[in-house]
């Protein structure tokens, strides 16, 4: 069986969460009784529980641990086969367990001083017993002996989240200091059995699992009882065997621990080669060293964008190459921007002379300095305030709410690229006439004003006609274009490239709930093509973000493929 794994060890490794799978496959081969072979001469495990009862009843005779409720064990069966040297007991059985102590908060003290002892709490049960950060509570409040931890000691968290409830670290072969444990600790101490063979068996998947199942669930916190805790079954090996086994989990845990810092160092240089080719491209001197660069690289593509991290970056980069005019040639006889401005600044002021939007203060001049790169020449940068306006919609109460009619467009309904109608509300369809400014057409493009960005990327999504109907709610932004001189789908490119993003990130209020101030985003800077460019652009877009898509397909479909190569391989190995 350790055969089996090793030489599969790239495949396994390999798959979504290979090596935490790995380890889970490990510990439980190992408390299944196929990660190392038996041995006929072994002391059988039914001999081992008989001397375990005697030294408990020993034990408690000499006062050193409390006789425990008597575990009943008549049905003592688990649900796979065990080798025949093996029994079954519950766990109440093999260890003694003891429950943390109580004292009030106020009580509590990070320095040690005469009369305090150290005591764990939940947090110091990580991986391993995390030592550095000690709370100290006075002696007196320890009443038995057996409340002091000792070498090999189990330490189980009984009260904690329910993710985290049952997770154990064991005590190592040393104590630098006395220390006791707080009242959401419990302490399981092995009798007569290899203490690390309990670790193994309390950290598979299926103990995790029970362990979380029997919890008694308040509002926030899980409850591991001792009345759930001791009856939990398990299959023991012989003594001898116990030893081998950990010998061998040791072994194939430290060759998890290679494989994943061998992950770690080619993921790293990994992301530093992508990083430094997807650079190359931003450097490019314009629309033909674009062109020279970007065929070297698709040369490499399969090889190169093998990971999720991988594609989002190279999405980005092409978005940054569209917005900075290098995506595409110039066409010399395109229309400059700097005359659609002309014409937007002309239909500015014939809309204020009709009263139909309100005359704005001068947008404040731009600098060289603010600037962030070189645009081609017939490009031009100006404000967002420039070219458009920046609006957000309306709230409605509950009770105007219909079964049909207009979409109410919410902030729930804005997701990453497109419209999403998980969530739908209504409005009277009449409520399009009584509020025309709010009822949106196809073409529009959103925003979330409130928590904007998730994972880096812009909440932002163009109308289209299957949305329609629809009425703007509150907190969702509108940009409103002065005329047709911007293309909708090239500003919504520009909304989730690093130029706008980037300003976003500075210009964000609110630390639990981000949000946007529509006043400072008008003042961010555009770079704007001529118009017969911005569709050019757009188009190329499409294609190379249609060839990233198909990337993220194989990428998928690989990475089922070899989840379902390594789950058959953890069927086998543990039939």
């Amino acid at each position: 069986m350790t055969a089996l794994l090793t030489e599969n060890l790239p495949l396994l490794a390999g798959a979504p969460n290979g090596i935490k799978k790995l380890r889970e496959l490990i510990l439980e081969l190992a408390v299944r009784g196929k990660l190392v072979p038996q041995d006929p001469s072994d002391e059988p495990a039914s001999e081992l529980l008989k001397r375990i009862v005697e030294e408990k009843a020993r034990l408690v005779a000499e006062g050193k641990i409390k006789k425990g409720k008597t575990v009943d064990d008549a049905v003592a069966e688990i649900s796979y086969p065990i080798p025949s040297t093996w029994d079954v007991a519950s766990l109440g059985q093999v260890v003694e367990i003891v429950r943390g102590i109580t004292f009030p908060a106020n009580e509590k003290s990070r320095e040690p001083e005469h009369g305090r002892v150290a005591c764990l709490r939940t947090a110091n049960v990580q991986n391993e017993i995390e030592w550095d950060d000690l709370l100290y509570i006075r002696e007196s409040f320890i009443s038995r002996p057996d409340q002091y931890v000792q070498p090999y000691d189990i330490v189980m968290s009984m009260a904690n989240s329910r993710e985290l409830v049952g997770k154990v670290a064991m005590i190592g072969s040393t104590l630098d200091q006395p220390t006791t444990f707080g009242g959401f600790l419990g302490v399981l101490r092995p009798v007569l059995i290899e203490p690390r063979f309990v670790m193994a068996l309390l950290r598979t998947p299926h103990a995790r699992s029970a362990l979380i199942d029997s919890a008694s669930q308040t509002t926030n916190i899980a409850n591991v009882s001792l009345a759930k805790l001791r009856p939990l079954l398990f299959a023991i090996p012989p003594l001898a065997e116990q030893y081998r086994i950990v010998a061998k989990v040791d072994e194939l845990m430290a060759l998890c621990d290679r494989l994943e810092a061998q992950q770690a160092d080619a993921e790293s240089a990994h992301t530093q080669l992508v990083q430094a080719l997807l650079d190359s491209l931003t450097q490019a001197c314009d629309a033909d060293d674009f062109a020279t660069n970007w065929q070297r690289l698709a040369e490499h593509f399969h090889a190169l964008f093998t990971t999720e991290p991988s594609i989002v970056a190279l999405k980005q980069t092409l978005l940054q190459l569209a917005v900075m005019g290098k995506l595409v040639p110039q066409d010399p006889s395109d229309e400059p921007a700097s005359e659609l401005l002309k014409r937007i600044v002309e239909e500015k002021a014939r809309l204020v002379a009709e009263g139909k939007i309100k005359r704005q203060k001068a947008q404040a001049e731009i600098v060289e300095e603010e600037k962030p790169f070189v645009l081609p020449e017939k490009w031009t940068w100006v404000r967002l305030g420039e070219i458009l306006s920046l609006t957000s919609g309306k709230g409605f109460k509950a009770q105007e709410y219909s079964l049909s009619g207009a979409r109410l467009f919410q902030i729930a309904n804005v997701s990453l690229g497109h419209t999403k109608w998980q969530i739908e509300n209504f409005l009277p369809e009449n409520y399009l006439n009584d509020y025309p400014e709010l009822a949106l057409k196809e073409g529009d493009v959103l925003i979330a004003l409130n928590r904007p960005l998730l994972n880096g990327r812009m909440k932002v999504c163009i109308i289209s006609e299957k949305d329609l109907p629809a009425i703007l709610y509150q907190r969702v932004g509108r940009f409103n274009f002065y005329d047709s001189s911007v293309e909708a789908k090239f500003f919504y490119y520009y909304l989730q490239s690093h130029l706008f993003i980037g300003k976003l990130n500075e210009s964000l209020q609110g630390s639990d709930q981000p949000f946007i101030n529509q006043s400072q985003v008008v003042e961010f800077l555009f770079s704007w093509p001529p118009l017969a460019e911005q569709h050019r652009i757009v188009n190329k877009v499409d294609q190379l973000m249609a060839l990233c898509d198909q990337l993220e397909i194989r990428l998928s479909q690989a990475r089922e493929l070899n989840e379902q190569l390594a789950s058959t391989l953890v069927e086998q190995a543990v039939a």
